[in-house]
């Protein structure tokens, strides 16, 4: 059974890794760009999917292991120290993005945060603006951000692997639990990182189609990464709790430090904090049942 759970596993996170990131890459492509709301209200909602998700059952998963007795009582410093890990992994990721895609538009100053506000800073089409002469260096910002969503996407990968490592036996989860919301959850996410990537690369000169596929590929780690974290996790139980903490760092940093930001930058009113709270109480009504 254990090699079907991998089988499985592969199958769900090629499709919210490889598909979800290709199909952002062909919305990249098509996509007329003057649809900020929503953009804002679909990150919020996601957020709020994800932090339920981590609070409600990535964290507590420990908890409850150690009030059964099967965990000492220093459980609680160890998923913190993970979750620190995790949160510190991606941070840094994400240091290494901007550090090498904000230089390329002159546009970040005391009044303009560096995160994102509009969306085709969201997705780097404002590239093409700054660069309409220099398509060269267009190019290579997006084989730049090719490579480092490629990175991105491993952890978050390690974050479906760890939540399905919870379960025994990931066919009798395959549509339930938090691997899988997570799963969806991520492939959500993985649409604006496609078009991050697909837009400077068509804008620099590739075909559409070739850099579709590219994008779909810069997917592919999320794979690598949730066979590794359902590897770990399933080791014993210290490895488990280890593999959860660090998925939840790395989800809090995408919750706090991505998604809510942007949200609500490209959306300066009160509705995208009332759709995370839909997005939590959903999250934890899908969690629960």
């Amino acid at each position: 059974m254990q090699s079907m759970d991998y089988l499985i596993i592969t199958l769900i996170t090629f499709i919210s890794g490889v598909v979800g990131t290709g199909l952002g890459g062909v919305i990249g492509a098509v996509l007329k760009r003057d649809s900020n709301k929503i953009v804002s209200l679909l990150l919020s909602f996601a957020a709020g999917i994800m932090l339920a998700v981590v609070c409600f059952d990535l964290m507590s998963e420990p908890v409850e292991m150690m009030k059964q007795g099967s965990m000492p009582s220093l459980t609680p410093l160890i998923v913190v120290g993970a979750v620190i890990v995790g949160y510190g992994v991606v941070y840094a990721l994400n240091y290494f993005i901007d550090k090498r895609t904000n230089r390329e538009v002159k546009h970040i100053d005391e009044n303009h945060p560096a995160t994102a506000d509009d969306l085709d800073e969201l997705i780097h089409s404002n590239h093409y603006e700054s660069h309409k002469s220099a398509q060269s260096n267009l190019f290579v910002a997006g084989l730049v951000m090719m490579f480092a969503i490629a990175l991105h996407n491993l952890p978050e990968g390690m974050v479906i692997g760890a939540s399905y490592a919870i379960s025994a036996d990931a066919t009798q989860s395959l549509f339930t639990g938090s691997g899988f919301i997570m799963a969806i959850v991520i492939g959500l996410h993985n649409v604006p990182e496609g078009m991050a990537v697909s837009v400077p690369l068509i804008s620099g000169g590739m075909s559409k189609p070739k850099s579709v596929l590219l994008t779909a590929l810069s997917g592919l780690p999320t794979v690598f990464g949730a066979l590794f974290g359902f590897a770990i996790g399933g080791i014993n139980d210290i490895m488990l709790v280890l593999s959860l903490g660090f998925a939840s760092g790395a989800m809090l940093y995408v919750v706090f430090g991505e998604l809510l930001p942007e949200s609500i930058l490209m959306w300066r009113s009160k509705l995208p904090a009332f759709v995370l709270f839909m997005g939590v109480i959903t999250g934890f009504l899908l969690v629960m049942f």
